[in-house]
């Protein structure tokens, strides 16, 4: 027995370190302390041979009682099933087993995995045995918990706990940092952060980059700069990480030249470093420089990663540079990116950026996997080349292979169906969203009223826009742009007024809204807007300076829309364009013409539409070599091939100044068959000048191409009633009657003090009624005593003479002006608009009017404006 005493310190007797306090089971076999052996010494095996068969047994004996000695150990079984990832029974342990039996480690191996697993219901339970244990959450054990709290996102308990342990442990804080930036709440990262600093504890490089992406994410500039002094202070100026993040801080804020300054003075630059220079470049529209440090990198041998070559592919898709996209291609095939779908997707957008669809259709076709980006890329692609029927038969090339659209596809298609102005098939991409039950999302929701509303259905998009439960901007701005294309400005200025009570109107909203002002010639309401622009700072805008431009000129103030014109520094075509066009509807020919040819001279190259405008000019002021030689030019100088809309322009310069013969061989040589726009420019010519029997050999062409058009079968109507034709008028008129037609009523409106008053032709309705027909037949004895005489043949009944004055005088052109003299102060310029043409006898009476009464009189109507002053006309006959 001695002997084996002896033998006895031979093992290595221990007990672990964790568990040396454990109280052991009551149902376990009791040894003495000094057996509960852990692991067998090497000395065993040195023993004298003698010893061997007492010593075999002793040692059997002894690893049977410790091998049930740990597995009743529940600390150590309970880590067991946490190491081997095991929850479900480590979980069933823990509920087994009594408060005295367990550890605080065991408690933290448990909340560990929970969080690993992302379990927040076993989290909560272990935390609620922890609390019903009465055990003190602090320590070790209050950082775990909270670490499991956030890790399963519950942020709120967690942030509970956090407040209510004391800990210097700065990972903890970093974690609870990142995860308030993550849910875009930087603001509560930053007060953290100052807590954080109030107790003492130092940062780390996490710390740092963490609180400078939230500084860039707020805007605060000079804080991120501050912060960059502090932490060269604190000896992080030589961390890329913290470096990098502070590069990627700078060009968030758009300090760009910061950023600049802060990677020149970096001399241990990383990949990391460089590729931040790429990106921030990008985002801040400087891909020029973008691609010199991506070509600086390949020069000096930085090894380029995937996020170099994407970033700098975009940066070639945003500036044209197709060869440098091209390079970059071969080196990523080269490196073997062409396996990375996002390397592929982004050489699909570069190609189709700088105009090569066949490159992006080679990338898509050889791509192993195509995604949804790889697929809206495509569509997006054929969308911009303008091929619109290709776009959507890939649309359904991808439903039919499975593949998802997200909200990119869907807005890129929807889009293409809007530019190809395809209402049907826009019908149908709405049908399919709704048959596969995709979420109404905001920006699909806003392309499909776009689409309606640029294909003219207004009703399908005010009813898409009133679904909207949060509406954007863009949305109000879809909505205003549609009314005022779709020729409804009062809608259009009543959804502004709604606008802005529940949104601030942007740049982009003027410029929607004030066509609808101009299409209406609300004065009052467009300065009302011109000033709130300028009260926000938009009249900046390019966009908005040229509507501003074009609303002044259709509400009649050319000159200050000429004063707005010259004050835009950058003028584009579009500016050009305008102020053209608004020097022919005002009668000013030779400035229009004198304003096209400055905007070659400045390099702005024209368009089809600047050649309208021009032609147009030269049309209501009676150019005509002008007028030729601007057609000429169209195909000899600048290669475009004139439209309808151009040689609408022609027939109409031709008949207007009496070449109606000529104006109808032109129409017969015209490689493009003649629409009716055409026949009805020469139809007007022919009443101009009281041509009956062309206008009758015309009209049947007008006729033949839109045989429901009232407009045409009033107007012949009108040329015979000119030429007292009476019985021709009558079967006119019961043809019309027999096939449904109605006529346009004549209207005019005049505003004063904001508030537009109509009138309609023979109209009595009005509260001021007599004094305008006491004032209109004042005004007609006045003419005939000054020698003026009714041109009664305007009066378009067969009457005596008497019925014809009476119904001119009842012409609601009249009417308007006859209440402008009565209601505006002296001196004040009337300003009348009418939806149809004014008529010759109110042309008369105007001119008279406006010398009579000294006052300036501008008329709008159908075809372009009449500025009356002293007796005189600015249109000179030609309207």
């Amino acid at each position: 027995m001695m002997t084996m005493t002896k033998s006895i310190p031979s093992f290595v007797l221990s007990t672990s370190p964790t568990y040396h306090n454990h109280k052991i089971n009551e149902n376990y076999v009791k040894t003495p302390n000094y057996f509960i052996l852990f692991r067998q010494s090497s000395r065993t095996c040195t023993l004298s041979s003698n010893l061997l068969p007492c010593t075999k047994i002793c040692s059997t004996s002894l690893f049977a009682e410790t091998s049930t000695l740990v597995d009743m150990d529940e600390n150590a079984r309970i880590c067991k099933f946490c190491e081997v990832g095991d929850l479900k029974n480590a979980m069933e342990l823990l509920s087994r087993s009594e408060k005295s039996e367990l550890e605080i480690e065991t408690y933290c191996s448990i909340l560990q995995l929970c969080a690993e697993l992302k379990s927040l219901q076993d989290g909560k339970w272990v935390h609620s045995i922890i609390s019903s244990n009465g055990i003190e959450v602090e320590g070790v054990l209050g950082a775990k918990l909270v670490f499991m709290y956030v890790s399963c996102g519950d942020l709120r308990e967690g942030r509970r706990i956090f407040d209510q342990i004391l800990n210097d442990k700065v990972f903890l804080w970093n974690m609870m940092m990142s995860e308030y930036a993550k849910i875009g709440n930087y603001r509560e990262s930053l007060y953290l952060y100052k807590k954080m600093q109030k107790l003492g504890i130092q940062g780390n490089s996490y710390t740092f980059s963490c609180i400078l992406k939230c500084l860039a994410a707020l805007g605060k500039v000079e804080d991120c700069k501050r912060m960059h002094g502090y932490i060269y202070k604190l000896g992080f100026g030589s961390y890329n990480t913290v470096i990098n993040s502070l590069l990627a801080a700078y060009f968030k804020c758009g300090e760009v030249e910061s950023a600049y300054q802060l990677f020149d003075e970096l001399s241990n630059r990383d990949v990391i470093s460089w590729n931040s220079m790429i990106s921030g470049s990008v985002q801040n529209n400087f891909s020029e420089n973008a691609l010199e440090y991506c070509i600086q990198m390949l020069i000096l041998g930085v090894d380029v990663d995937l996020a170099t070559l994407v970033n700098s592919l975009v940066a070639c898709a945003n500036i044209g540079n197709l060869s440098l996209g091209r390079a970059l291609h071969g080196y990523g095939l080269k490196a073997r990116f062409n396996r990375e779908t996002m390397f592929s997707n982004t050489l699909l957008d570069m190609y189709s950026k700088c105009g090569n669809l066949n490159g992006s259709s080679q990338v898509f076709e050889k791509m192993d996997h195509t995604t949804v980006v790889s697929w809206t890329s495509m569509i997006a692609a054929y969308v911009r080349e303008g091929l619109y029927d290709e776009a959507i038969s890939l649309f359904y090339e991808m439903e039919r292979k499975g593949v998802k659209p997200d909200i990119y596809t869907l807005t890129s298609i929807v889009h293409a169906c809007a530019c190809d102005n395809s209402l049907d098939k826009g019908r149908d991409v709405h049908n399919y969203i709704k048959k596969n039950n995709i979420g109404p999302s905001l920006p699909v929701s806003n392309a499909l009223t776009d689409m309606y509303a640029k294909c003219g259905n207004m009703e399908e998009a005010h009813s898409i826009f009133s679904q909207i439960p949060v509406k954007d901007t863009v949305s109000w701005n879809t909505m205003i742009g549609g009314y005022s294309r779709n020729c409804l400005p009062n809608e259009a200025l009543k959804l502004f007024a709604e606008m802005q009570k529940e949104k601030k109107p942007d740049s982009i909203t003027m410029a929607c809204v004030l066509p609808a002002c101009g299409s209406l010639a609300a004065l009052e309401r467009g300065r009302e807007i011109h000033g709130y622009g300028l009260r926000n700072g938009y009249s900046s805008d390019l966009h908005v300076a040229n509507a501003l431009v074009d609303m002044y000129v259709k509400c009649g103030l050319l000159v200050l829309a000429m004063l707005l014109f010259y004050m835009i520094p950058n003028k584009d075509l579009i500016s050009w364009t305008v102020m053209i066009a608004g020097y022919g509807m005002h009668g000013f020919g030779n400035e229009a013409i004198a304003a096209f040819n400055e905007m070659r001279r400045v390099g702005i190259e024209p368009d089809e539409i600047s050649f309208i405008s021009i032609l147009y000019a030269c049309s209501h002021s009676g150019l005509l070599n002008e007028g030729k030689k601007f057609f000429d030019s169209m195909t000899r100088e600048c290669n475009i091939e004139p439209k309808l809309e151009h040689y609408a322009c022609m027939v109409d310069l031709l008949s207007r100044v009496g070449k109606l013969s000529e104006a109808y061989r032109f129409i017969e040589r015209m490689p493009i068959k003649p629409d009716a726009t055409i026949w009805g420019a020469l139809l007007c010519g022919c009443r101009i000048h009281h041509d009956v029997k062309l206008a009758e050999k015309v009209a049947e062409h007008v006729f033949e191409l839109e045989p429901e058009n009232t407009g045409y079968y009033v107007l012949l109507a009108n040329i015979y009633a000119e030429a007292e034709k009476w019985e021709e008028v009558k079967k006119l008129r019961e043809r019309i009657g027999k096939q449904g037609l109605k006529k346009n009523p004549g209207y005019s409106w005049i505003e004063i003090k904001g508030k537009a008053t109509i009138f309609v032709a023979g109209g009595t309705s009005h509260p001021q009624a007599k004094r305008i027909d006491s004032l209109l037949k004042k005004l007609r004895v006045k003419m005939k005593d000054e020698g003026y005489s009714p041109k009664l043949r305007y009066a378009l009944i067969n009457a005596d003479d008497v019925e014809k004055e009476v119904a001119l005088c009842g012409h609601s052109e009249k009417l308007a002006m006859a209440f402008g003299i009565l209601n505006l102060p002296a001196g004040r310029t009337i300003r009348v608009t009418k939806n149809l043409r004014v008529c010759g006898d109110c042309h008369e009476m105007a001119k008279f009017i406006s010398k009579t009464t000294k006052r300036e009189i501008i008329l709008r109507d159908s075809n372009r404006f009449h500025h009356f002053k002293d007796g005189l006309c600015s249109c000179r006959g030609f309207w």
